[in-house]
């Protein structure tokens, strides 16, 4: 194909080339024709691609695990960006068409696919339709949707895809939405336009942008950790204007107390611990006053966040300049660890910011209605948008005076092998029915940290397993380590149960109908006990073999969605392995 394409401009337009010398009568019905003509043309086109009666395409391009069928010929006609990808050659070929991935195509940033299909609609046809509802619409339904974070996001996404593959006349008509969304938003969603227009260098909207932040209270660490340095300069100017022509050459002097709390900051980063305690003993400055909590929500992992959380001196409810709460803040990041962290501290789900939104709010109005109404089955991790707001919802339902206390079964016994038999099994099975927020509820209680319980005979030392057993651990030790796990496991169950209750009920129902078994099988002789053990081991792996083949099934039919899942927990194992002997 390469050697027979001839470089294209870089986009079509259908406006008429047909110039008449004659009347203005004569002109009239001739430029109506043309424009009924376009609009064919137009249809047509649209058909190649909404139509699979009409799928004559040559090749794919993959966004979200999802094949988009395109035709190199229209692409490259439109685009010079796609002539030169296709004058190269390159790309896979699956089954008689050559597939490329959006990500060789766009490095820098995110496209995804209903934007991509979007634009493609536009290459197609020269029209650009309405932005798909279910991915520019949040899940908030009071919002107007008219500057929210999935309408900003859908038309950043459009724009960086239209200024990388060079589409100038499509650029400048979302410059100029992106412009009406910017005196509109919120000043953190305005960060998001700031960087497609650094990034795709549209001088007029990183002006408006740079001005519209410069207003704004946002706090210099803020703006160095999410934007470049040459943007952080331009609104430091407008914030701070020099009063001489040669003052801006001259280094403004360094405040201890930022420098301090600078430094603070990077140890958060660095998740050194004890270079941030060194640092709080050496000054009078506190983690609130360096606002570490509201910091390492923002940006840190969650591991630092539950190391700081214990410590002296820290407010789960203070505000920070901008009005908000770690809460607030950790709504905005959409983690679940991270929020059900800071509510087993006490953070307040009730506390408004300044700018009138609880945490549920502000998740809401950045969750896409297509995540937030996508239901995830047995197995498959929940979208992760979606799990904060049930979280943080159900919170604002619950009595917080009342309280809520963890209900073991009455069946489970109080020795204390058994108990971590049950807890074993119980955690097991919420971890292969309810991947997502087993692994949320197992990193807020620790059990990671902790060893799982082998069952009976490994704790005993039986001969016949020494391998896995520590000759030299005491009984003391070895106690001690059982409780551990299993306080670390019954934490595991409470968090279950507070946050999520629907969940936790059916694992219940299934624990509850398998329990007798798990009492019995220490009992009787020990050929008795090796026949029940091998039975039950049984039936859980034909557990897990039905439901790893319905997994397999489903994964064939449905794409799954690379923005609404995150590494996902192994589900490799026996669900039933705490019994195995």
């Amino acid at each position: 194909m390469a050697g027979n394409i001839s470089e294209p401009s870089s986009a079509l337009s259908f406006a008429s080339s047909y110039v008449s010398n004659g009347s203005s009568a004569d002109v009239e019905p001739r430029s109506s024709l043309e424009i009924v003509s376009l609009s064919k043309l137009s249809s047509n086109l649209e058909r190649l691609l909404v139509d699979k009666d009409f799928d004559c395409s040559d090749a794919e391009i993959v966004v979200e695990g999802e094949p988009v069928a395109v035709h190199r010929c229209i692409l490259a006609a439109r685009s010079k960006f796609f002539y030169e990808i296709f004058a190269k050659g390159g790309g896979n070929a699956v089954e008689g068409k050559h597939r490329y991935q959006i990500g060789d195509l766009v490095p820098e940033g995110a496209v995804r696919v209903e934007a991509f299909k979007t634009f493609l609609g536009y290459l197609y046809t020269g029209k650009l339709r309405p932005s798909p509802v279910e991915v520019s619409n949040c899940a908030d339904g009071v919002c107007a949707h008219d500057a929210c974070g999935p309408a900003i996001n859908f038309a950043v996404e459009m724009m960086y895809a239209s200024s990388l593959f060079q589409i100038s006349e499509l650029v400048s008509l979302l410059q100029r939405r992106l412009i009406n969304f910017i005196d509109k938003a919120l000043v953190e969603d305005v960060i998001p336009i700031l960087l497609v227009a650094h990034r795709c260098r549209l001088s007029l909207l990183q002006k408006h942008c740079v001005q519209r932040v410069s207003r704004s209270n946002l706090d210099y660490m803020s703006l160095a950790k999410e934007l470049p340095a040459d943007a952080v300069e331009e609104i430091k100017l407008l914030r701070e204007p020099p009063s001489s022509p040669g003052e801006a050459s001259l280094p403004k002097p360094v405040n201890p107390r930022e420098k301090t709390i600078q430094r603070i900051h990077r140890a958060l980063d660095s998740d050194d611990i004890e270079l941030l305690m060194m640092l709080l003993e050496e000054s009078n400055i506190t983690l609130d006053d360096a606002n570490a909590l509201h910091y390492a929500v923002s940006y840190c992992d969650s591991k630092i966040i539950k190391e700081i959380l214990p410590l002296e001196g820290v407010d789960v409810n203070l505000k920070n300049s901008r009005g908000y709460t770690p809460l607030h803040l950790a709504a905005r990041r959409r983690e679940p660890a991270i929020v059900v962290s800071l509510l087993d501290k006490g953070a307040s789900v009730r506390i408004v910011a300044d700018d009138g939104q609880t945490a549920a709010t502000i998740c809401r109005r950045l969750t896409r209605a297509k995540d937030y109404n996508s239901k995830a089955g047995h197995g498959q991790e929940t979208n992760k948008d979606r799990l904060c707001i049930e979280i943080l919802e159900r919170e604002l339902r619950r009595d917080p005076i009342a309280g809520e206390e963890l209900v073991m079964s009455p069946v489970v016994p109080d020795d204390l092998h058994m108990k971590l038999l049950y807890l074993e099994n119980r955690v097991a099975f919420a971890r292969l029915f309810f991947p997502m927020e087993a692994k949320v509820a197992m990193e807020i209680a620790q059990a990671d940290q902790t060893l799982e319980f082998g069952g009976l005979s490994t704790s005993r030392a039986s001969s016949n397993n020494l391998n896995d057993v520590d000759l030299n651990e005491t009984p003391i030790k070895l106690k001690e380590r059982l409780q551990t796990r299993m306080e670390a496991l019954r934490k595991t169950v409470e968090l279950g149960k507070r946050y999520f209750p629907n969940c936790s009920s059916l694992v219940d129902k299934f624990m509850d109908d398998d329990i007798q078994d798990l009492l019995i099988l220490e009992k009787g002789p020990p050929e008795d006990q090796s026949l029940k053990r091998m039975r039950f081991i049984e039936l859980k792996e034909d557990v897990l073999r039905a439901f790893t083949k319905d997994k397999a099934q489903r994964s064939r039919s449905v794409i799954s969605s690379s923005s609404s899942s995150s590494s996902s927990l192994r589900h490799d194992k026996l669900p039933y392995r705490a019994a195995r002997c």
